[in-house]
């Protein structure tokens, strides 16, 4: 496994033993974020149970550039999560940085009104 993968996936493991802590004491519910080189995608997950799970994927036909549409990702998972009554989520970035897409995608689903 490359020195790059290894970095990301020991970064993971880190936040989700951390988020692991804050679902058993505060109750939050884990919204969950994985990068591709062509798509992200995102879910928000309580214990084992996927509450929404939005991605690229379902916007093919949309126009835009890979952040616009992680925008656009942050926005629909948001409103499905609100429907859902999730008004807070721990972020768990699989490793990634927060930068470009991943904070694209975050930041519209706080702009729609959910704590991170």
């Amino acid at each position: 496994m490359h020195d790059k993968k290894k970095a990301r996936l020991r970064r993971a493991a880190k936040t989700r033993y951390i988020i692991k802590r804050q679902v058993a004491q505060v109750g939050r519910i884990r919204l969950t974020i994985y990068r591709s080189s062509q798509h992200i995608y995102g879910m928000v997950l309580d214990g084992g149970k996927v509450l929404a799970h939005v991605s690229t994927l379902n916007l093919r036909d949309e126009a835009g550039t890979k952040t616009e549409k992680a925008s656009q990702v942050g926005r629909l998972l948001a409103q499905q999560a609100l429907t859902n009554g999730v008004t807070k989520v721990a972020c768990d970035r699989s490793g990634f940085a927060y930068h470009g897409r991943v904070k694209a995608l975050v930041e519209a689903f706080r702009q729609e009104g959910i704590e991170v």
